[in-house]
């Protein structure tokens, strides 16, 4: 159910959660029923009073706050309780299922305010006295997904209490009571496109005293369970009761009657004597504890490998250097280095003729010299073997056998 923060105090009755607020900054005190949704607004107008208004009047209403909540000497919150705030400028919002093990149990949450523009803090606590129900769990549940609301919208009194309505009206029970709201990105939903006011969507379940109603059975026919596994709309009934306000995938309709339900009781292993017992504070070990002597391990991590390489480089070495094989590879390696020194030393001392485009080149039309292509300086090392020229000096020329015969001319 729902409870706000207001300046005045006030008692809120609805249905059987009860809301005491007053002036004071002593703790609130709300009283969930055990197994109803409960939701508790964090107004953004209830904590700007206790920060600094701005220069201008009529500007506190920009002030952006935030919020943060945390379950009192823990950084978060209880399991079954969530925070949303979608904007700094929008109210924040608790909401939840408490179990019956929480029945009994008075639940401190720290609120912690925040003014974006100063930096100051504001802190209250909630306190979460949680109350038993009669009732308590409805026997028959169902939970419908809406495509076309957020979390933060589905929470609203007025909302919920229009889709509550319009689920009373299908299902005519004597009482009815929303069980949970979950969004569908808690449930591994993809975050919507921002593109044609696309929503997250919310799963919302709800309990009830009667049998489900022929209409929300329609969907666990032959006929629409092959239509939801070909991805097209099931057809059912009484879809234009919610189609004007909710969109609702009724594919993704769950219906469990916890009559029928089967528990099912596993066996925890034993833990041992490692492991902390489910309740108790932690015991740590006394500080007499017998000393450990770490040189066997140091000896096994660093002399052992270095025993190992030192073996294999007298190894190598043996068999470079004294083997007959190894011998045989030196002088040969040597061999090669000195004969490619060697060419190289002959190649740059050797005497050859210079290729034209070293040679000055006459124009004849200007009647100037153009300097050779190549510089003097140019590395007689990098021309081409096969010279092209026919008139070069120091060429020798390779006589040619002439063919015999009489008609050689």
């Amino acid at each position: 159910m729902l409870s706000t923060m207001s300046t005045a105090a006030v008692v809120v009755w609805l249905g059987v959660v009860v809301t005491i607020l007053s002036r004071s900054h002593g703790d609130r005190n709300v009283y969930p029923s055990a197994g109803v949704l409960f939701v508790h607004v964090l107004e953004r107008e209830y904590f700007k009073g206790e920060f600094p208004p701005y220069p201008k009047s009529g500007d506190a209403s920009s002030d952006p706050i935030t919020f943060n909540t945390n379950l009192m000497g823990y950084p978060d919150r209880p399991g079954w309780l969530r925070y949303i705030q979608r904007t700094p400028h929008s109210d924040g919002v608790l909401y939840g299922s408490p179990t019956a093990e929480h029945v009994g149990k008075a639940t401190v949450i720290e609120i912690t305010a925040y003014n974006r523009r100063t930096f100051e803090t504001a802190r209250h606590n909630l306190v979460i006295n949680i109350m038993a129900t009669e009732e308590f769990p409805l026997p028959y549940q169902a939970e419908f997904y809406i495509r076309n609301m957020n979390v933060e919208e589905m929470l609203a009194s007025e909302v919920l209490g229009d889709f509550l309505g319009a689920v009373k009206n299908v299902w005519q029970p004597e009482r009815l009571n929303a069980i949970n709201i979950t969004s569908a990105l808690d449930r591994g939903g993809r975050v919507p496109l921002p593109i044609n006011n696309l929503k997250e969507g919310v799963y919302v379940m709800v309990g009830a005293d009667v049998p489900f109603s022929s209409c929300l059975r329609e969907v666990e026919s032959p006929h629409n369970q092959l239509r939801c596994s070909q991805e097209m709309e099931p057809v059912i009934s009484c879809d234009k009761k919610f189609r004007a306000q909710f969109h609702i995938d009724w594919c993704k309709i769950s219906l469990v009657d916890i009559n029928k339900v089967v528990p099912i009781y596993i066996t925890r292993p034993d833990p041992g004597t490692g492991i902390l017992p489910e309740f108790g504070e932690y015991d740590p070990p006394s500080e007499s504890l017998k000393s450990r002597d770490y040189f066997s391990d140091f000896l096994i991590t660093l002399a052992v490998p270095s025993a190992v390489a030192l073996v294999l480089f007298f190894i190598l070495g043996y068999t470079m250097c004294c083997r007959r094989e190894g011998v045989i590879q030196l002088v040969h390696h040597s061999s090669i280095q000195k004969s490619s020194k060697e060419l190289r030393s002959m190649s740059k001392n050797r005497e050859i003729s210079w290729p034209l485009s070293t040679l000055p080149v006459f124009n004849p039309v200007s009647g100037e010299v153009v300097p050779p292509i190549h510089p003097d300086s140019y590395e007689t090392t990098s021309m081409p073997l096969m010279q092209t020229q026919p008139n070069l000096q120091n060429q020798i020329t390779i006589p040619q056998q002439r063919p015999s015969g009489k008609w050689y001319s």
